[in-house]
């Protein structure tokens, strides 16, 4: 058991420097300005315009990949809020006096991060769908991700387990 606290402690630890560094970006000129932009970006709106487009490209075929990640979508949020209010984890900004908070927050907590989640979830569904999109939805995904961390709002850890969900729950709707 001793290990295991040890191990925990360790990461803690590299959470809470990696956390520190990669706010420092806020201190670059027109940094935070991209960051928030990003963020919002991934608040949702991005992916309502994405399947707007598909429809609006492919019509009636554009159906099944929407419906699909719609329901992922779902699944993903109910995820989201019982790990949400089942850890209570406090927000980097919140916990740390050396991060500053870059944005407003849609909640209260910090683990894990549902834009990260959300993005690489809805990611896998479109590009099993519309491989051509992999690159620019892989680059978006990881601006989420990073944006979430510089801007104060979640650690790596919360990033890395948002990333592992989506991914577990988009790879499961395959079988489905």
């Amino acid at each position: 058991m001793w290990r295991l606290s040890a191990a925990m402690s360790h990461v803690q630890r590299w959470d809470e420097r990696a956390c520190v560094a990669m706010n420092r970006a806020l201190r670059v000129d027109g940094m935070p300005a991209v960051l928030r932009a990003v963020s919002w970006l991934g608040n949702g709106i991005f992916w309502y315009s994405l399947m707007l487009a598909m429809l609006l490209h492919d019509r009636a075929e554009a159906i099944r990949p929407i419906v699909h990640m719609m329901l992922v979508g779902v699944v993903c949020t109910v995820f989201y809020k019982v790990l949400k209010h089942g850890t209570v984890r406090p927000r980097p900004y919140q916990a740390l006096q050396s991060v500053a908070r870059g944005a407003g927050v849609l909640d209260a907590f910090s683990f894990p991060s549902g834009h990260t989640l959300h993005a690489v979830a809805f990611s896998m569904v479109v590009v099993a769908h519309y491989p051509l999109l992999a690159v620019p939805l892989a680059a978006f995904s990881l601006l989420t991700a990073a944006s979430r961390i510089m801007l104060g709002l979640h650690y790596p850890s919360d990033v890395l387990a948002g990333a592992a969900i989506g991914a577990l729950v988009a790879g499961l709707s395959f079988g489905v």
